[in-house]
């Protein structure tokens, strides 16, 4: 899904490298849990904004379609990382909160801040719209896909033994994989994943590339640590709920960067590529990073099944809907991405009101 690091930006964003050294002398020294929190979870993200440039500069040195399917690979890894330590210390809960907080996050927020604020300068703008109803489709789907074993755990687990619950997860898990899979093989042989009217050219040499990105990784692997090993402690002197802490928080730490580079070409009046950072990145969210996660589980002792909080399902439902009906006429303006931006505001209100127990 197509990303455009701007190195001066990027150069900024490395600052906040500082914190991983903080994170780092607090939780050797025993610090405060609070403080450990705030900047390993500062600390990721830069090194979130690394690993995407390391993975644009290797994609543009191997080809438009090993690239694409670099791209498509790497393009969540920082939280793919988190919510695998989260999976390790059995918060369950909390991984499961994160995948709907991704794809609300990239739906609501990400593509209403740029739809706003590139409305606000350039006024209308334009995508592609048979894209872009492709990416909402498939949303759509996925949206289904996720809430059919909610809807049994809702119906049956409650009021009976349903002996089948997590083999249904995984089911429909390769099915979602499958289907990711074939969208990327679609898009890469129509020319459509690789060619969104910029060609990046490396300016990094290829050991450089590669070093970066695996310095990156280690990083967000040492501080997904210590970040998720002081959820328990944050959500209990904070007062927020484990399920806020997923839908919200852990998604703006392990996107941000991204998330960035969305809005700075939104701004350029590239909505085109703006648009396909946020659809295909909830893709990615949705469609592949879930279904690994069912099967990662099954390393650890707390299984993930797909089934969500009816609170969840209903914001996924929203958002799918709503940003199905921007993208279908492949027009958009400030209005339409401030409306985005509300329905955000009021799930986040929502979540961070809801009481810890599920639905």
């Amino acid at each position: 899904m197509g990303r455009t690091f701007n190195l001066k930006n990027l150069a900024s964003l490395n600052t906040l490298l500082l914190f991983g050294v903080v994170a780092v002398l607090l939780r050797a020294s025993g610090g405060d849990e609070i403080a450990i929190f705030a900047t390993s979870a500062l600390a990721i993200i830069p090194l979130a904004g690394l690993i995407g440039q390391a993975t644009e500069e290797i994609a543009a040195r191997v080809g438009s379609r090993i690239g694409g399917l670099l791209n498509a690979t790497l393009g969540n890894a920082a939280e793919l990382i988190i919510t695998i330590f989260a999976l390790k210390e059995g918060l369950v809960e909390l991984v499961r909160a994160s995948i709907i907080g991704s794809v609300l996050g990239n739906l609501l927020l990400v593509m209403g801040l740029a739809i706003f604020l590139g409305g606000l300068r350039h006024g209308i703008q334009t995508f592609d719209r048979r894209q872009a109803a492709m990416s909402a489709t498939l949303l759509i789907l996925a949206f289904m896909a996720l809430a059919i074993p909610s809807l049994f755990d809702h119906t049956f687990v409650e009021t009976e033994e349903f002996a089948s619950e997590l083999l249904l997860s995984e089911g429909i898990a390769l099915i979602l994989i499958a289907l990711y899979a074939a969208n990327i093989a679609y898009s890469l042989l129509a020319g459509e994943a690789a060619d969104d009217g910029h060609h990046h050219e490396p300016q990094w040499p290829l050991p450089r590339a590669l070093g970066v990105l695996a310095f990156a990784t280690l990083g967000i692997v040492v501080m997904s640590e210590f970040l998720v090993g002081t959820v328990e402690p944050v959500v209990e002197e904070l007062g927020w709920s484990e399920l806020f802490v997923g839908v919200i928080i852990v998604p703006i730490i392990g996107n941000v960067a991204e998330h960035l580079v969305a809005v700075q070409v939104a701004l350029k009046n590239r909505m085109e590529l703006s648009m396909t950072i946020a659809l295909g990145s909830s893709l990615q969210i949705a469609l592949f990073v879930a279904p690994v996660l069912v099967f990662i589980s099954l390393l650890f002792e707390n299984k993930l099944i797909l089934a969500f909080s009816l609170p969840e399902i209903i914001a996924l439902a929203a958002a799918s809907y709503v940003a199905a009906l921007v993208a279908e006429d492949g027009e958009s303006n400030w209005f339409e991405g401030l409306m985005l931006l509300a329905v955000y505001v009021i799930v986040a209100l929502a979540f961070f009101l809801l009481p810890e127990a599920r639905a």
